[in-house]
């Protein structure tokens, strides 16, 4: 971090102090000590020979994916922001809303952030608001499609039934259904409000939360509502172009975040076409027990729950183990040291060579 900012507004010091690099030790204590203690159990000598037989190809694969999806990411967040992001700075969004996603609850994520940092790009904080209403709204539309394609390929083997006893699998089943119908019935109401009615969608916020078991709430639907409203009144008037490139860029880079895994076992462990779209189509799956997670990037949840979903398809548990490290370092850890590296030239350029505005919610 630069030594010398100019005065800052509230707002902007929470959103730095979030961000700190002491945020780091927390998260990276955490999944390193979860991948410590899962060598330390399966270690067996003779069983990270595989390694010396690695496939190169497709580490080459796993690695242009990674790119693609970035880049992927980087074009969405422009087109979406009606190209009033320059290359340079879409990629520092992108950049700083991944270190976000790294640092803080699994909860909250880049999500919560990137009205903000979209806000210190010059873009206002209402059409920012907007703009990442659709990221959100895509996001979870590409889901809803994307779940019953993937239980038609996978069937009861979405489940990890051989490494989870019977009563797990059962809870695990609940909560991707509650999950499921909770996404599908949030992103129905995210169209009706943008494309049809926002203010209708308001009231009906303000009138839940005005429940007694939900009172507490009440100020946050009601601002959530209001963002509809002013989503709505930002992009109603975008034509189809505009909705088709966000749409398949969006199932581009989710296509893309959901193959990484497949990749990364294919290099060590011959596959065939079928086996690649099972561990795709169960990664959705564990993707559910992350959204859970309570700690910042899902650290520890990530490592722990990897191998109950893809240690089947790996073989030995030492392999797992490395496969583990192997995943976060590319999907994680490397994003925290880009995040490190991005973070204080971005503060530099928008914090110190303009005046810092302040935020209104």
């Amino acid at each position: 971090m630069p030594d010398k900012l100019p005065t800052l507004s509230k707002n902007d010091e929470n959103f730095l102090q979030r961000l700190r690099p002491s945020r780091l030790i927390l998260p990276v204590v955490i999944g390193l000590g979860v991948v410590a203690f899962l060598f330390y159990r399966s270690y067996k000598p003779g069983e990270l020979a595989p390694l010396q037989n690695a496939d190169w190809r497709w580490l080459l694969v796993a690695l242009l994916v990674l790119v693609a999806r970035d880049l992927g990411y980087i074009y969405r967040i422009r087109h979406i922001a009606e190209d009033e992001l320059t290359y340079r700075q879409s990629l520092d969004v992108i950049m700083i809303w991944e270190f976000a996603s790294c640092v803080l609850p699994s909860g909250q994520g880049g999500t919560a952030a990137a009205p903000f940092i979209l806000e210190k790009e010059g873009i206002p904080l209402g059409k920012g608001l907007a703009y990442i209403m659709v990221t959100a709204l895509l996001d979870n539309l590409y889901y809803v499609l994307m779940v019953p394609l993937v239980v038609l390929i996978a069937g009861a083997g979405l489940y990890p039934h051989e490494a989870l006893q019977t009563g797990f699998v059962a809870t695990l089943r609940v909560a991707f259904g509650v999950s499921y119908v909770f996404v599908t019935l949030y992103a129905g109401l995210m169209l009706y409000a943008i494309f049809v009615n926002p203010w209708a969608v308001r009231r009906l916020l303000v009138r839940l939360f005005s429940l007694p078991i939900l009172r507490r709430w009440r100020r946050k639907a009601y601002r959530h509502g209001q963002e509809m409203v002013l989503a709505s009144m930002q992009l109603r008037g975008n034509g189809p172009r505009y909705w088709w490139h966000a749409a398949v860029s969006t199932a581009f880079v989710w296509t893309a975040r959901y193959a990484i895994i497949g990749c990364l076992i294919a290099a060590f462990v011959p596959m065939d076409a079928g086996t690649f779209l099972f561990i795709f189509a169960r990664n959705i799956t564990y993707k559910v027990i992350l959204l859970l997670a309570i700690t910042p990037g899902g650290a520890g949840i990530a490592e722990g729950a990897f191998p109950t979903f893809f240690g089947s398809f790996i073989g030995t548990a030492t392999m797992t183990s490395f496969m583990v490290l192997l995943y976060r370092v590319v999907t994680y850890y490397l994003y925290l040291v880009l995040g490190m590296v991005f973070l204080p030239r971005w503060v530099a350029r928008v914090f110190i060579k303009r005046p810092a505005k302040t935020i209104t919610v």
